[in-house]
This record gives C-alpha cells, structure tokens and sequence, in this order.
C-alpha cells in the first residue's frame, strides 16, 4: 500500500507528472518535513514539559550550561518523525537504497532514545553503557554494510576526492570499512550535539552537500561527466537528504540559541549514522571528512585530550573537549561558537562540492 503515496501519481494522472522529477520531490520532502517540525514542535515540547522530560546537566560542563537543566530533550524522536512521514510521502518506496537509509536511521534513534532515557528517568548523565552502544551500533552498520555488498550491481571499489583513476577494491574488507564509516559519523555527530542549534545546523548543511552527491551519483550521464561512481537507484537518497535538511532547519526554529528543546542522542546517534549510510550508498565515504570536517574536528579533539592526558599524566591540550567547549572556557559566548562553526561547516561543504572539479 505504502506504494500508492505521491511518487506513483504521475503514472496515472498527466497533472502530476512534475512528481517524475527527483528535485521537485527532494524539495517538497524537505518543505514537508520543515512544517511537521515546524507545526508539531510547540505542542511536543509542551508534551516534554508535562512528562517533566528534561536535559541533565554535566556537574564539570562550562557554568553558562548549568541553566540548561531541565530544558526538554529527546526532541530527536520529533525529528525522526518528519524523516520517517516525509520519505514516506515522497521516496519512491520501491527503491532498496531509501529504505536501507531510513531503516539504520530509525534503528540508531532507538539506541539513543534508550540512552536518553536512561539518563532522564536516573537523573544522570550516564545511559547506556559505552560498549552496550558500540555493540549496537555495530551491529546496525554490519547489516547495511553486508545488504550492500551483496546488493546487485554494488562493488567493493572506494572513491578518493582528487583521484578519479584510483578505485582501490577492498573486497570483504568493504563491510567493516563501511562499518567504520557509519559508528565513526553517528558518534562524532553525537560529541558535536553540545551547544544550541551546533549539530542541527552543522547537519543540516552536511546535508544538503550529500543531496547533490546522491543526485548526481543517481544519473548516468552526471556522473559520468563528473567521474564520479554512478550508483543504480542513488538518486532517491536525494529526496532522503532532503528530508533530513527539512527536519534541520524545521528543528532549528526551536532548537537556536536559547534552545526551546534538545535533539538528544535520540536524534544525534541517528542523524549520524543518517550521514555514514548515505556516505556509504552513494561511494563518496572520504567526501564526509570533508564536508562534514566540523564532526570529524570535534571527534579527534576528544581522542587528543583523552590520550594526552592519560600519557602526560593529568595534562591537557584543550581547557575542555569537545572543541567547542574550548572555546567557551576561553570566554566566547556560545552563539558566536556555533555560527563561527557553522561557517566553517559552509567553506567545508564548498570545498568538498569542488571536489567534483578537482579530480
């Protein structure tokens, strides 16, 4: 039944033969998404105000985050729903590749979403377990990496930004390297979630650079010219993309500082493993430390301090991980931070969109 939605109308009425053209449905998915966020956000928030779900605070975090309890929180599962109704409504449903991306997403959001409410219902800030998630999250991204291995058509071979000759085939070796690719997106996108409207608009923009990939990897004749991998059925992950910048920016309306509600790991683990498995599908795995350098900045400041301070014996290189914590330890208010990186996050997107002229 779920067939019969928007995108079949064009082979019955003449009228809807616009609902043929994948950017006329990537931009409607993201306008649909956009206005459930927009719509439902205000009657949800209230909703986790009543159930008195709310942020718990880290007691070392920066002072100016201690006003921040309380502050309604798994508002991810919202944005999951505008994802969920919105590719629904537009993807065509035949297409393996758009369920293959909405399937991880709402799995690693129920990871979140138990990690969540660990930590709400236990007032703490510690949920699930580190290896309890590893182990889950690993586990998801096996069963996309093995789905597409042997999906029909897929290959091994992966595609290196600047080197349009050189493919190298990793054989078996693909589906822990894809593995890798979607536990590393989800868990950096998860560090990045710390300041109002930074993770939402960092992959909003993320984002928006994987539409124009998956559109182009989806066409014979772009991606030929572009030499870049053509990916049978990759352009419906466009509209997909789409609905993951619609839920963004719709989520961002409330989620600016000073944030009405937080997307929770509910909504970071999901949105990120959303970011690996479109990576993956559409072959531009390394485009993502690129266009998305801004989580892969926030991840490597955590490995750093971590190990330094463990080899220094008690030293640390930043006054605070993730980065950009740093620098409100060095007194920037917070929504300098996050515009500042979001601009950071735009020049990365550009850069990586040159990528298709630099190979």
């Amino acid at each position: 039944m779920f067939y019969h939605l928007l995108y079949p109308l064009h082979t019955h009425f003449s009228a809807f033969n616009v609902f043929r053209y994948l950017t006329f449905r990537s931009i409607g998915a993201a306008v649909t998404a956009f206005l459930i966020l927009f719509l439902a956000g205000p009657v949800f928030i209230r909703w986790l105000q009543k159930k008195q779900i709310g942020q718990v605070v880290r007691d070392d975090g920066p002072e100016s985050h201690f006003n921040k309890k309380g502050v309604p929180t798994m508002g991810g599962l919202l944005i999951l729903i505008a994802i969920t109704g919105s590719t629904l409504l537009w993807a065509d449903l035949g297409n393996s590749l758009v369920w293959v991306c909405l399937l991880l997403t709402l799995f690693y959001g129920l990871i979140g979403s138990v990690d969540d409410w660990k930590k709400v219902t236990k007032s703490t800030t510690e949920g699930l377990s580190a290896r309890g998630k590893l182990i889950l999250q690993v586990t998801g991204a096996c069963t996309v990496g093995l789905f597409l291995y042997f999906h029909p058509g897929y290959d091994g071979n992966l595609s290196l930004p600047f080197f349009k000759g050189f493919h190298p085939d990793l054989g078996w070796w693909y589906i822990p390297f894809a593995v890798a690719v979607i536990v590393g997106s989800s868990n950096a996108v998860n560090l990045t979630d710390g300041l109002d409207g930074l993770a939402s608009g960092t992959v909003m923009i993320t984002a928006a650079v994987y539409f124009i990939f998956a559109y182009a990897a989806g066409n014979v004749l772009i991606s030929d010219y572009l030499q870049i991998p053509y990916v049978l059925g990759a352009g419906e992950v466009a509209v997909f993309c789409g609905t993951i910048v619609g839920a963004c920016l719709g989520f961002l309306w409330f989620n600016s500082y000073p944030a009405q509600i937080f997307m929770g790991d509910v909504g970071s683990l999901a949105l990120g493993g959303a970011l690996g498995a479109v990576a993956i599908i559409i072959k531009q795995e390394f485009l993502l430390a690129i266009a998305g350098g801004i989580f892969v900045m926030e991840s490597l400041s955590v490995i750093m301090q971590v190990g330094f301070f463990k080899l220094s014996g008690g030293k640390r290189i930043f006054l605070m991980a993730p980065f950009h914590h740093h620098f409100e330890k060095k007194g920037w208010a917070e929504p300098r931070v996050v515009i500042r990186f979001w601009i950071i996050s735009i020049i990365l997107g550009l850069m990586a969109l040159a990528t298709l002229k630099l190979r």
